[in-house]
């Protein structure tokens, strides 16, 4: 049987994958051309729709033409796309230009309108004329232009790098409250303790990956079951999104094994819930998502791009993942358990600190000497003050006080360093608090 972990990879790589939906394409437009030569003479077409050969002929030969420059068109766009992703935004940005749906949506019809009237070219005579697969391959024309507009039209507004911050932020909060919710639903009973297996308290087998890579995702559901089967407690040890070498052990085994008999839960069974791969993904790690937001406000603050109101707007969708983060639940150490409450399943988790350091650390460091960051990131750490619950709101004071530093180191001229030491939500120009 195929593991989840491999079901997984495979349905990555087919959300990733730019070949699969326009090949689905290609397929269904000769499965409709082979249709419409069959039904062409039910007399579905009205009087006067009817197309000599040499008009037929005519017309299949140009859309095939104008659908095989229409997506060269659409590559040179995906290459341009590249370039600037690499350029001014951030490379891990590129992992959800690939998912993108429309562009899906566009590759197949331009394909499928391809085979479509390439097919019916093979049928034309100079005494049959297929009239309905004719006018289709019209309709299909006009359907892909319609198309290739929209896409046009979303490429030009949705590349911004304000418009790309706010996709990935808001994917980035909904992964966040998706595991939650998930943590809360197998929240274990009241009291119930994480039992520990071997003499000394330690695990009673170690899970080791065969090969390295990325964690990208657990399969919660499967790694419960698969405890409870054979009566023991997983003890995750890498972080989702942590990348291990060959040989590291990702499970510890605590409890069962061959207590009562039971056999040890088999090691392939287990890796094969656990999916990894060559980088991390959204799924399950709304951090990467967070360090994707990051990523396009430090390339905005670089020397050869030197735009900091960019990295100002990036700030607020990083504002409001935090928001959204700093009033979880932030442990740092998820039990779940199974129907019965019995703790089944331990996972490391991201503490509050953790995910506030790597919202503002390297922004503060290649910010230090603009004005509108330091303006920015104060008002940031000052509204987090009111909203977050109190243990929180020690790790937002210490960066404040992070912040106040660089300030002072950054600008040595006290005018200077008074008007940066103070919080604008626009950076400049808002209104500015002492």
């Amino acid at each position: 049987m195929v593991s989840w972990a491999a079901r997984f990879r495979l349905r990555q790589y087919a959300k990733a994958s730019l070949w699969m939906v326009p090949l689905v394409g290609l397929v269904l437009g000769v499965v409709l051309a082979e249709w419409a030569m069959s039904v062409d003479g039910a007399g579905w077409m009205p009087s006067g729709w009817d197309y000599s050969a040499s008009t037929a002929s005519g017309v299949l030969s140009a859309i095939v033409g104008a659908m095989v420059a229409l997506l060269g068109f659409v590559v040179t766009i995906g290459v341009l796309v590249v370039q600037q992703a690499t350029g001014t935004l951030s490379p891990r940005y590129m992992r959800l230009w690939y998912r993108d749906r429309l562009q899906k949506a566009v590759l197949a019809t331009f394909t499928g309108t391809f085979a479509f009237s390439f097919s019916l070219l093979r049928s034309i005579e100079q005494d049959s004329v297929p009239d309905l697969g004719v006018t289709l391959a019209g309709v299909a024309v006009a359907v892909s232009l319609l198309l290739l507009l929209v896409y046009l039209n979303r490429f030009t507004h949705n590349l911004r790098p304000v418009a790309i911050a706010d996709l990935v932020g808001r994917m980035g909060e909904g992964m966040f409250l998706e595991g939650a919710a998930v943590l809360r639903g197998a929240a274990p009973r009241e009291g119930a303790s994480v039992p520990a297996g071997g003499p000394s308290g330690g695990p009673v087998a170690e899970v080791r990956c065969g090969r390295g890579g990325a964690i990208q995702a657990f399969h919660v559901a499967g790694l419960l079951a698969e405890a409870e089967r054979h009566d023991c407690v997983f003890v995750v040890t890498h972080l989702i999104g942590d990348s291990v070498p060959p040989g590291a052990v990702l499970v510890e085994v605590h409890g069962g094994g061959h207590v009562g008999g039971r056999p040890a839960p088999d090691p392939e069974r287990v890796m094969g819930l656990v999916a990894l791969g060559a980088e991390r993904t959204i799924e399950q790690d709304p951090a990467f998502a967070l360090r994707i937001l990051v990523d396009i406000a430090i390339r905005a603050l670089s020397p050869a791009v030197n735009d900091p109101t960019t990295a100002v707007q990036v700030l607020n969708h990083i504002e409001s993942f935090l928001h959204v983060a700093g009033n979880g639940r932030l442990p740092g150490r998820h039990v779940l358990a199974d129907g019965r409450g019995r703790p089944r399943l331990v996972v490391p988790g991201r503490d509050w600190e953790a995910y506030l350091q790597l919202a503002v650390c390297e922004i503060r460091e290649y910010g230090a000497s603009s004005v509108q960051i330091c303006r920015r990131l104060r008002a940031l750490l000052e509204g987090l003050l009111d909203t977050v619950p109190p243990d929180h709101r020690q790790a937002v004071r210490a960066e404040l006080a992070l912040l106040r530093e660089s300030v002072e180191r950054g600008f040595a001229d006290p005018a200077r360093r008074a008007i940066a030491d103070r919080a604008d939500r626009q950076g400049i120009g808002g209104r500015a608090r002492t």
